[in-house]
């Protein structure tokens, strides 16, 4: 156990969230002193803080978080060791709302970036993004793959990776970045227009309804289970490196039809797949294969996955059942 965390503050910001609800509770597994939620709840629930806010060590800033809300930023990061960043648009909120995106993941970031300097904070973490890379010219994609984004979402986070780089270098502030694969498992939005494709397809499958695929179905990606991700994070906070942007991922391709197949057979379903042409639209934005190098992160900030894909997927759909998501859609 690492004494860098003992007694130590945190701020998690985007806390109540599909990831970093379970960020929360993997810092909880250590000997913190002290964590606090920072979230407007956009797309937080409360509820996914209903077992972590039972420790004592754990609260909520008592009047929300925004990261656009800089005052209220630099009070909720006054006399904290360490801060982790989620919070967010994601990709397709922010090509319906692109200038809302810029407020949020561009001016927010610099506000979290700049608040930290501003607080002395020894480290953040922070979360970028795979989508950073676009369409894979090299797989594994390493972290040197070049930036072939082509969308709103990720070019907010090449914008927040550089300034990332250029507050190391005028501030020397400490940050490590996170550019995710393809995360999915539980508290992910299950039935808003902004969701995954594991919810869709399970959404679909549970209402007897045959799974629908786009395209041919051999687009392949990076799948990685949630808690493997929050893991990843505190594992980053608690590693010796100062700065980098890191791969979280499996380095395993799956494809969208073997993803289907895979969540039918789990679901022990007979339902026969639907595939469709891709829109004009969906084809053109589309990244057709995304599976990132694990190397960098294992050797660097020693992040090892644990749950393989058919685990993960199990412990969503018993997730599923035991919270009654089924019966509420």
């Amino acid at each position: 156990m690492s004494s860098k965390l003992i007694d130590a503050k945190v701020l998690v910001i985007g806390g109540a969230g599909f990831i970093g609800s379970f960020v929360v509770k993997e810092l909880l597994k250590h000997e913190v002193g002290e964590v606090v939620v920072y979230d407007n709840f956009a797309r937080g629930q409360k509820e996914y803080l209903d077992e972590p806010l039972q420790d004592p060590r754990c609260s909520l800033f008592p009047i929300g978080g925004d990261i656009r809300e800089i005052d209220i930023l630099n009070e909720a990061m006054k006399g904290k060791d360490y801060v982790i960043s989620l919070a967010a648009m994601w990709l397709l909120h922010c090509k319906d709302y692109p200038r809302t995106a810029f407020d949020v993941n561009i001016a927010g970031t610099f506000n979290v970036l700049e608040a930290c300097v501003n607080n002395n904070i020894k480290k953040l973490i922070w979360s970028s993004s795979a989508s950073v890379y676009g369409d894979a010219v090299e797989l594994p994609m390493t972290e040197s793959h070049p930036f072939n984004n082509k969308n709103f979402y990720g070019a907010s986070k090449i914008a927040g990776e550089a300034m990332a780089t250029a507050f190391n270098d005028r501030y020397n502030l400490s940050v490590i970045g996170l550019r995710y694969m393809n995360v999915y498992g539980p508290h992910q939005d299950q039935t808003a227009a902004y969701t995954g494709v594991v919810p869709i397809m399970l959404n679909k499958i549970e209402a007897n309804e045959s799974p629908i695929i786009n395209g041919d179905g051999s687009q392949a990606y990076d799948f990685i289970y949630v808690e493997d991700v929050a893991k990843c994070n505190v594992d980053a906070l608690l590693s010796d490196q100062e700065f980098g942007m890191y791969n979280v991922g499996t380095e395993i391709q799956t494809s969208i039809k073997e993803l289907c197949d895979t969540i039918l057979d789990l679901k022990q379903s007979d339902l026969k797949v639907i595939y469709k042409p891709y829109s004009e639209d969906d084809a053109r934005a589309l990244v057709q294969n995304r599976i990132g190098s694990k190397v960098k992160a294992e050797k660097e900030i020693g992040f090892k996955y644990h749950f393989e894909l058919r685990e993960g997927l199990q412990k969503l759909i018993d997730w599923r059942i035991e919270t009654g998501v089924d019966e509420k859609r």
